[in-house]
């Protein structure tokens, strides 16, 4: 008669690791970047100074605008000289600080990990890379395109404020202020994912800043000019010049030239910057290896 083993309980399996969700990857992600203080801080530098680019260019313009304007001669026919708050107070020497400094912060956050050899255990622990890459691309929008509101918001408030005592400021309201106020917000996050595309394709810190320079400002040199209308339209619709159509004033005597850019295109030359730049850094991220 055989006797019963007793029954030995096995030792329980290891449990099942947690899948990351979406949330875990963004507040990784978070992590990342603000344990990078030379990132947030280069941000918040680069938003100060252009809001102070803004006020001080709006502020020396007071003597000018405290002078009385001389009537033109019948003869001229020309409207007479009015001051437009959004050409001095959104400038674009501002907006170029700006999209420099959102261009080298997406670059960053991607080749950084590349340069560090970060980017093999953020794969490790979570293989799924498109998650990963799509999780940074939504937290570097959502970061730059906050500060680009802080930055448009804030100046135009405040150089409005600054002229209302002169009679000249405008509100939010007026035609195409909102307008203006939105696309100066919406060039910093499309400018940050161009420099994330260029950080996917190139991973190496100086080529992609020099990359983000070109295109962002040495490009548009090549397609100025009304001589040839095709180059001027491919000049209309790069990131910087779209920014700065939509952010004309309507009432401006501003020329635009023989081929001047549409406000439908300038919107859409924006949202196909930014959607091309994800999709580039999406798909490179995923095909390439480490």
């Amino acid at each position: 008669m055989s006797t019963p083993t007793p029954s030995c309980t096995r030792p329980p399996e290891r449990a099942a690791e947690h899948a990351a969700g979406f949330t875990d990857l963004l507040a990784a992600e978070w992590i990342k970047m603000r344990s990078l203080r030379s990132t947030y801080w280069v941000l918040v530098l680069s938003a100060v100074i252009a809001i102070a680019i803004n006020v001080n260019g709006v502020h020396s313009d007071f003597p000018y605008i405290d002078q009385p304007q001389p009537p033109l001669p019948p003869p001229s026919g020309e409207p007479s000289y009015t001051y437009d708050p959004l050409f001095h107070g959104l400038s674009s020497i501002a907006a170029d600080v700006m999209a420099l400094a959102a261009g080298s912060f997406g670059a960053i956050t991607i080749f950084g990990e590349y340069a560090t050899g970060m980017i093999r255990t953020t794969f490790a622990a979570v293989p799924g890379r498109r998650a990963v890459i799509t999780a940074k691309v939504a937290l570097v929008a959502v970061i730059t395109l906050a500060l680009g509101a802080i930055v448009s918001a804030t100046s135009f408030f405040t150089i409005n404020a600054m002229l209302a005592s002169r009679d000249v400021g405008l509100s939010i309201q007026d035609p195409g202020c909102l307008r203006a106020v939105a696309a100066y917000a919406l060039v910093v996050p499309v400018c940050a994912l161009i420099g994330m595309a260029f950080g996917a394709v190139l991973r190496h810190a100086t080529a992609s800043i020099v990359a983000v320079v070109g295109i962002l400002f040495i490009l548009p040199l090549l397609f100025g000019g009304d001589r040839y209308r095709v180059l001027r339209e491919i000049g209309n619709h790069l990131p910087l010049a779209a920014q700065a159509r939509l952010s004309l004033n309507p009432d401006s005597a501003t020329s635009l030239g023989a081929h001047p850019g549409t406000i439908t295109g300038s919107w859409i030359a924006l949202g196909a910057w930014a959607l091309v730049s994800v999709i580039v850094a999406v798909t490179v991220v995923r095909r390439r290896d480490v």
